[in-house]
Formats: C-alpha cells, sequence, structure tokens
C-alpha cells in the first residue's frame, strides 16, 4: 500500500460521476482518502448549472461544512434559500436544518465538502419523507456500510411484531 501525500491540488482529484443524470448531476472528488485523514472527510463537488449533487437533506450524526471554490448558487436551508458565491462557508451541523446547494448560475458551481468521519448516520429527506440509515461505515463511505437502509419508516410499538414468551 502507498503511503497517503499530504498535499493534493483539487485540479487533480481522480472524479467520478455523481447523481442520477436527470436533476441531480456532479463530478465528485474524494480528497480525504488521498491525504490519509481517517476523522475528516474532504471531497470536491461540481455541480453544471441547473442541477444540484444531492437530495434535500439532514444529517443526524454527520457534521457538514462546505466551502464553495467558484461559481454561484442557492443553499436551501430548511424553509429559507439563500443565495451563495465564491468564497461562502455554510455550516450544516449534525441535527439542524435539512441543506441543499442548488447551481442557479450559468457556468459550473465547485465546492468542497468538509465532515467528520463517523462509523453510523441516519440521514432524513423531507422532501421525499425518506430515512437513509447507515452502520458501520468504513473511511466515509457510506456504501461501504455493515448495515443500510434506505424508506419511509411506518411508526410500531416496541413489541410490535416479536415473539413473547409462551
Amino acid at each position: 500500500m502507498s503511503s497517503p501525500q499530504r498535499i493534493v491540488n483539487i485540479a487533480d482529484l481522480p472524479l467520478r460521476d455523481g447523481g442520477n443524470g436527470k436533476g441531480f448531476q456532479a463530478k465528485l472528488g474524494r480528497a480525504g482518502p488521498l491525504l490519509g485523514l481517517k476523522k475528516l472527510g474532504c471531497s470536491l463537488t461540481i455541480v453544471p448549472p441547473g442541477k444540484r449533487a444531492w437530495p434535500f437533506h439532514r444529517h443526524h450524526v454527520m457534521d457538514e461544512l462546505f466551502y464553495i471554490v467558484s461559481g454561484s448558487g442557492e443553499v436551501r436551508l430548511d424553509d429559507r434559500t439563500l443565495p451563495v458565491r465564491a468564497g461562502d462557508l455554510i455550516a450544516n451541523p449534525a441535527g439542524a436544518e435539512a441543506h441543499q446547494l442548488i447551481n442557479t448560475g450559468t457556468s459550473e458551481l465547485r465546492y468542497l465538502a468538509l465532515s467528520d468521519i463517523e462509523t453510523v448516520d441516519i440521514i432524513e429527506y423531507p422532501d421525499s419523507g425518506k430515512v437513509g440509515m447507515a452502520a458501520g461505515v468504513r473511511g466515509g463511505d457510506l456504501s461501504s456500510a455493515s448495515y443500510k437502509a434506505l424508506g419511509r419508516v411506518t411508526p410500531a410499538d416496541y413489541f410490535d411484531g416479536e415473539m413473547g414468551d409462551s
């Protein structure tokens, strides 16, 4: 295994396609693993005009901080929509407002997403009523989780469906 770099230029990050190819589109580059970071995530997100990278969501465990590198757009924070531009920092503390960055500009919106790395997270999606949960996450990559689920929760009593003593 090669040793991690200590300096990475964001222009040199390997990028992969993200989104659904429709309203959600982005190029994503993970810097954290290249730098050998274990407790801090750092990714570059590049969003084309008129698109967004992710659905409107709220993390209940992980903090996120976005730094707008270039471009402009809007951030949704619960029921508010605010303009953002290069140089802006946007805080998304765990359990606070749901958030989403939207590229409303005419050029690419580039931002760094910084987050603490946790092994568990609960993610709420207010627009669709979904909840995502993951446990056993390795290296900040939710797809690596030993348990993950995404769906809509149906309320139930604690003992509902459990086998009781006879």
